[in-house]
């Protein structure tokens, strides 16, 4: 009980629910402590318990023979002859036998009984004498003071059947022998009875002594258990209290081995364990780190679902292709049962997969289904890459083929139309004539150099590889160097080209010479695609920490429909002025790029009336890209 209550107040039982309460207690109850401790209790109980019966019985059994021995060495009631008892002791059965064929023949006998009451073992408490009438079974003498009725037991009746009832009953509460006796014409029963009671009286105090006995071995079992028990149990309980703290990932700490026997080398094998486990823990959580990094971080989505279909794992990329929440009770079919079906994928044999497509909202998924194990236990390993850039790109190099030839097509034509009539002429084309076809020659190489040099320009700025100079100037005074640039163009034109600038504008920082080539591509198309007379109108300043240009005209200006694409490569709202102008469709486009690498923005602004207004904003720090 000490260990129960040690145990409780180690684990707070009693501050526990009832419930808890419970169930603490039958844990203590199945431990090996309490085990041990029942196991011995069980034995001494068992032992003392079989001694005990052993001692009762032996002493029933000795008093009966006792009984038996001395009523047979009086009365010889093992011989017979005739129906008369022969006794080994012939002295006294003759006298017996002699006061039986007397009138007063019972008194007589009662006098023979009372003088060998000793040997008889007659006590007169627990051993009397009765002498029955043969015939009657009354009862004419007896020793017993008390008002006794016999009983017929079944020696009696053997005796007044004319037979000695010697036969002993061990479950019976008495003992008892009925010798006949016969003396002329008289016939008389001499009844020996014992009530058994020093029998009872002796196995009561036999009974008294076990106990006492069981209680003191009882109380020594329990000590010498406990200290069995806390021997042996001690190691397994430090063994137990390590193998919890293992569990709960705590491997710093080693169990002493205290000897050298079976528990000393478990406590050895356990610290082994430990250590093989902690580097088994180890390498298994460097790997799942790699993955979990992997799946974190990596561009294409993984979705993982067991063999049923349920979502066992999905990184952050697929979320963001899919463009949804994916909670942990999605299932397979919701996702992508309508793609393929999963008992289908289930059944491919590894290195076996399925693809497919998939879109979602603008991309285009490719989908790759592979099982990833072939147990029922398995399930299927979903990872979705994103090809919308890949279709982008093969959409943009069929456009670009698509734009660029008849871009080229036309001055090739030209060039080659008028080569071949000069080659052809034979020198009958007047000078003048000729000259004139060498100027269009020239002019369309030129164009196609123009092309081409945009065309490198961008593809170097798509690339990365176009070196930026970023250094700090003067924003104001760029603007106003392309407006005196374009001066000439536009008096040619007879355009009145205006520039109201604001009073001060900050140094910014970025690459001079490409923001000057955007101004100018902006301004330049104001001055080509506005009638002549025209006014343009430029203006500048400040907002917040960015400045900003606006280039205003009164031209042509830019259908609804094309304010949209107006940055996009090759395009021209009218391409027969754009070309007759000298316009490849990609100046814009290149502007654009150039902005965007100075995190800046260039768009169509609001612009009341006929003609187009386009406004270019910078930031005025940009430290950090020159790095």
């Amino acid at each position: 009980m000490s260990t129960f209550l040690k145990t409780a107040r180690r684990r707070g039982w009693w501050a526990q629910p009832q419930n808890l309460r419970r169930k603490e207690a039958s844990a203590v109850f199945k431990s090996l402590h309490m085990k041990l401790m029942l196991i011995m209790l069980l034995l001494i109980t068992s032992l003392m318990a079989v001694v005990g019966a052993f001692l009762t019985t032996n002493v029933s059994s000795f008093y009966i023979d006792s009984f038996r021995e001395q009523m047979n060495d009086m009365f010889g009631s093992d011989v017979e002859a005739d129906g008369v008892a022969l006794s080994k002791n012939a002295s006294f059965m003759s006298d017996l036998l002699s006061a039986a064929e007397a009138a007063d023949g019972a008194n007589q006998m009662q006098d023979i009984l009372d003088a060998n009451a000793g040997k008889l073992g007659i006590d007169y408490r627990t051993r009397n004498y009765y002498i029955l009438d043969g015939s009657s079974g009354a009862v004419l003498v007896k020793s017993d003071e008390s008002d006794t009725t016999l009983t017929a037991t079944p020696n009696l009746l053997s005796a007044l059947n004319g037979k000695v009832g010697d036969k002993s009953d061990l479950t019976a509460d008495y003992m008892d022998v009925a010798i006949p006796l016969s003396g002329g014409e008289n016939g008389y029963i001499i009844y020996i009875l014992d009530s058994r009671a020093t029998v009872s009286s002796l196995n009561s105090q036999l009974f008294t002594i076990i106990m006492q006995a069981l209680v003191i071995g009882l109380l020594i079992s329990v000590l010498f258990s406990y200290l069995l028990s806390k021997t042996l149990v001690g190691p397994i309980e430090k063994v137990t209290e390590g193998a919890e703290r293992l569990a709960g990932g705590d491997f710093g700490n080693k169990l002493p081995v205290e000897s050298p026997d079976e528990i000393g080398i478990l406590t050895g094998t356990f610290n082994h364990m430990a250590d093989v486990l902690q580097d088994s823990l180890n390498a298994v959580e460097n790997e799942r780190n790699k993955l979990d990094t992997l799946f974190l971080h990596m561009t294409d989505g993984v979705v993982a679902f067991d063999h049923d279909g349920t979502l066992i794992h999905c990184n952050p990329a697929a979320t963001q292709l899919l463009q949804r929440s994916i909670p942990k009770e999605t299932v397979f079919d919701e996702l992508f049962g309508s793609v393929y079906p999963l008992a289908q994928i289930l059944t491919l044999q590894r290195p076996n997969y399925a693809d497919a497509e998939m879109m979602v909202s603008d991309k285009t998924l490719e989908l790759y289904f592979a099982p990833f194990s072939d147990k029922a236990s398995g399930g299927v390993l979903v990872v979705l890459h994103d090809e919308t850039e890949h279709h982008r790109s093969e959409e943009r190099r069929k456009e670009f083929v698509a734009n660029v030839s008849p871009e080229l097509r036309p001055p090739l034509t030209n060039v080659r139309s008028y080569a071949e009539t000069l080659r052809d002429s034979g020198g009958d084309i007047p000078q003048a004539t000729a000259d004139s076809f060498l100027d269009i020659i020239i002019t369309e190489t030129d164009r196609m150099t123009h092309i081409v040099q945009d065309l490198l320009t961008l593809s170097r700025l798509d690339a990365g590889n176009t070196e930026m100079n970023f250094s700090r100037f003067d924003f104001g005074a760029s603007i106003s160097s392309v407006v005196r640039a374009n001066a000439l163009e536009a008096k040619r034109r007879s355009h009145e080209l205006k520039l109201e600038p604001a009073q001060s504008l900050p140094l910014i920082f970025g690459d001079r010479q490409r923001l000057e080539q955007v101004m100018m591509n902006i301004l330049g198309n104001a001055i080509k695609y506005t009638p002549d007379g025209g006014h343009i109108l430029v203006t500048a300043g400040t907002a917040g920490e960015h400045v900003w240009m606006e280039v205003s005209d009164d031209g042509i200006g830019i259908p609804e429909k094309d304010r949209d694409h107006i940055f996009e490569r090759f395009y021209r709202v009218d391409k027969a002025r754009s070309r007759e102008s000298g316009g490849t469709g990609l100046g814009l486009s290149i502007a654009k790029e150039i902005v965007e690498r100075h995190h800046g923005t260039i768009r169509l602004a609001r612009h009341d009336g006929p003609g187009t207004t386009v406004r270019l904003t910078l930031p005025i720090r940009l430290e950090d890209l020159q790095a």
